[in-house]
C-alpha cells in the first residue's frame, strides 16, 4: 500500500476523533458559552436555592477588617449589568414600594445619590432572585422582626427613629421612582450583597467580590446563582404596609389605621422619663411603657414618641398621660387614671397587629376609629 494512503487514513481518523471531542465538549453544560469566554452553569432544581445568611460581623478591629477585605480578589470575569426593572403595580402599592426602596437607599447610603443607586440596585436584584422575598418591601424588611438576622441593619437597629430633612427624603423618593421605572446602576452588576470595607461579615469569603463603590464592597453568589439566569423571578406589584415605615411614610401609616401626619421631631423626647415594666412568666418580652406626654405638643407626635421608645421590640404596649397627677406610679391603675389616659399604642408583630388610639375627649380626631373606647 502506498505511504500516502497510510497518512490519509491516519488523518481521517484523527479528524474524526477531533470532531467527536469538540461535539462532546460543546454539549457539556459546564463548558464555555457560545463565545468560549466563560462557564455556563446548569440551573439547579427550582426548590434548591442558596441560604441567605444574616448580617453577622466578625469581632475584629476596623483596620484588620480592611486588610482582610482587601485580600478578597476582585472578580471581573462574567460581570453582567442588571436588566432595567419596571414595577408591575400602580397607585398606593407602587408608592409604598417606592418609600421602602427610598428608605433603604437613604438609611444605608445617606443623602448621596451615587450610593443610593447602588443600594437600590441590590434591593431590586434581590427581589428578582428566588432566594429572597418577591416584593420590594419584603426584601428591605426581611428579618427586621428580630434584633439579629435583619438583612438591612437600619430596619432593626433603631435607625428609623432618626429623620432626614424633607428635601433629602424627597430626593431619595425621586431616585427610587426612577429605579422602579427602569433606571439601573451598571457598576454593581448582579450583586445581591454588600458591606462597608471596615466590617467583616462571616459570609464574605463564600461570595465573589465584583465591585467597589467608594467604601462599599459588592458581592454575588458563585456559580449559577450569580448569573443572569437566576434573576428572572416575577416581582409582586402589590406591596402592603409595613409597620416600621409608619413614622416615615403616610401611605404605610394610613393603611395601618395610623395618622398620616406623623411628626418628624419627637416633641416629647424631653418630657417625663419613661418607665418600662417588663413582662414576666408567660408575658416575658411583652413590655409596657408608662410616660408623661407634653400637653402642648401636637397629638400626632405621640406616635413618634411611641415608635422611638418601642424601638424594634416585636411586642410593645405604650401608655401616655398629659396630666402628671393622674399618671400611674405603678402598673396598677384605677378607673380615674385609666379614663385620663391621653394616648395608647400597641404593637404585636406575632399577631400582625398595630394600633394607635387617642383620648378623643382631650384630642379631637377626624376618624372615630382612632378614639379610645369609653
Amino acid at each position: 500500500m502506498p505511504l500516502w494512503r497510510d497518512w490519509t487514513g491516519w488523518t481521517f481518523a484523527l479528524l474524526a476523533v477531533a470532531v467527536v471531542a469538540v461535539v462532546l465538549y460543546l454539549s457539556n453544560p459546564t463548558g464555555p458559552d457560545r463565545y468560549g469566554t466563560r462557564p455556563h452553569p446548569v440551573a439547579p432544581p427550582a426548590d434548591v436555592v442558596p441560604e441567605v445568611l444574616p448580617m453577622e460581623l466578625a469581632p475584629i478591629a476596623e483596620d484588620d477588617a480592611r486588610a482582610a477585605n482587601a485580600r478578597i480578589p476582585l472578580i471581573l470575569k462574567g460581570f453582567v449589568g442588571a436588566r432595567p426593572f419596571s414595577y408591575a403595580g400602580n397607585g398606593d402599592s407602587r408608592a409604598r414600594a417606592r418609600d421602602c426602596l427610598a428608605a433603604a437607599m437613604i438609611y444605608e447610603a445617606g443623602d448621596d445619590t451615587r450610593g443610593q443607586l447602588s443600594v437600590g440596585q441590590v434591593v431590586i436584584n434581590r427581589a428578582r432572585h428566588p432566594a429572597f422575598p418577591k416584593s420590594i418591601c419584603g426584601v428591605v424588611f426581611q428579618g427586621s422582626e428580630r434584633t439579629t438576622g435583619c438583612q438591612f441593619t437600619f430596619t432593626c437597629d433603631g435607625a428609623l427613629n432618626r429623620r432626614y430633612s424633607d428635601a433629602a427624603w424627597t430626593r431619595a423618593q425621586m431616585t427610587a421612582d426612577q429605579m422602579l421605572a427602569g433606571k439601573t446602576d451598571p457598576t454593581v452588576g448582579l450583586a445581591t450583597h454588600y458591606h462597608t470595607d471596615w466590617v467583616r461579615p462571616y459570609w464574605s469569603d463564600t461570595l465573589e467580590k465584583i465591585a467597589i463603590v467608594e467604601t462599599h464592597l459588592f458581592f454575588r453568589w458563585p456559580g449559577y446563582w450569580g448569573t443572569p439566569g437566576a434573576f428572572r423571578g416575577a416581582v409582586s406589584g402589590s406591596d402592603g404596609p409595613v409597620a416600621k415605615m409608619a413614622g416615615l411614610s403616610p401611605l404605610h401609616a394610613e393603611a395601618l389605621g395610623l395618622p398620616t401626619e406623623l411628626a418628624g421631631v419627637d416633641a416629647n423626647a424631653a418630657v417625663g422619663e419613661a418607665r418600662v415594666v417588663a413582662g414576666a412568666g408567660e408575658a416575658a418580652g411583652r413590655d409596657t411603657i408608662y410616660i408623661q406626654l407634653d400637653r402642648k405638643a401636637a397629638p400626632e407626635s405621640f406616635v413618634t414618641t411611641a415608635l422611638r421608645l418601642c424601638g424594634d421590640k416585636p411586642f410593645c404596649k405604650f401608655m401616655g398621660w398629659t396630666n402628671p397627677v393622674l399618671k400611674p406610679d405603678s402598673d396598677a391603675m384605677n378607673d380615674m387614671q385609666r379614663a385620663a389616659m391621653s394616648f395608647s399604642y400597641l404593637r404585636d408583630d406575632k399577631a400582625g397587629f398595630e394600633k394607635a388610639l387617642w383620648n378623643c375627649s382631650e384630642y379631637k380626631r377626624d376618624d372615630e376609629r382612632q378614639c379610645m373606647k369609653r
